[in-house]
């Protein structure tokens, strides 16, 4: 049996469309991120649900803990901005497995810099760099006082581009982010994710009407004077 066109070391005991043959591990490790697989591969559709669910569940403390920080930071209207983000990149990507994490990146960067008072407009945005900034500017029209705005959204992209580019790694096609949203918005959130498959399909701008943000932590009460509470 021949071994791995891959790692060299094991067997390679999987017929690989773009290599010849290929270990299960390497298959399952360097698919689609370093192997150019073709969309038709039979491996590709097991593959890439079990990467996503292993991927959610990695993702979800994580972005628990970054949507904390972003409304202590920046209160509701920080917190709005980055789930539009996510409302948008799940829309867009959930459907292609050519996706990566660097259109996402980009995006984030050129929605920060058309907010720049600084910002001088140069080539094209990439497809779906221009489509955050469609729906951005959608929900900001039709939502002026619950969106970050010019003065605080930089902060809050900044952050989000951190959050996003630590998430994804090094690779330099890699797709954890992606898979890791994805994943947790279908597993955690499956009636959102079918209502926004629903509205793509149909073909409507995507505003998240539907948010999918971790529960907050209930405030703690004081009883006082104008406490709506009955004192036994």
């Amino acid at each position: 049996m021949s071994e791995c066109a891959y790692c060299k070391q094991r067997k390679g005991k999987r017929p690989c469309p773009a290599l010849g043959v290929i270990c299960s591990v390497c298959c399952g490790e360097h698919r689609i991120v370093r192997v150019a697989c073709p969309p038709d591969c039979t491996y590709l559709g097991t593959g890439s649900e079990y990467q996503q669910k292993r991927l959610s569940e990695q993702f979800m403390p994580l972005r628990r803990e970054f949507y904390r920080e972003i409304g202590e930071a920046g209160g509701e209207k920080a917190v709005a901005l980055y789930n539009l983000i996510e409302v948008v990149t799940f829309s867009y990507f959930h459907g292609r497995r050519d996706g990566q994490d660097a259109e996402v990146v980009t995006a984030i960067q050129a929605l920060r810099r058309t907010l720049s008072p600084l910002h001088v407009p140069s080539a094209p945005m990439p497809v779906f760099a221009e489509q955050l900034k469609k729906e951005y500017d959608a929900f900001k029209k039709q939502n002026p006082q619950q969106i970050a705005d010019a003065s605080t959204a930089p902060e809050v992209l900044d952050r989000a581009l951190k959050f996003v580019s630590d998430f994804s790694g090094q690779d330099f096609q890699s797709q954890r982010y992606l898979s890791g949203l994805i994943g947790y918005v279908k597993a955690y959130h499956p009636d959102i994710a079918a209502h926004l498959t629903k509205q793509q399909q149909a073909g409507h701008i995507v505003l998240p009407g539907q948010s999918f943000m971790p529960p907050s932590a209930p405030k703690p009460h004081t009883h006082g004077p104008g406490c709506e509470h009955h004192h036994h």
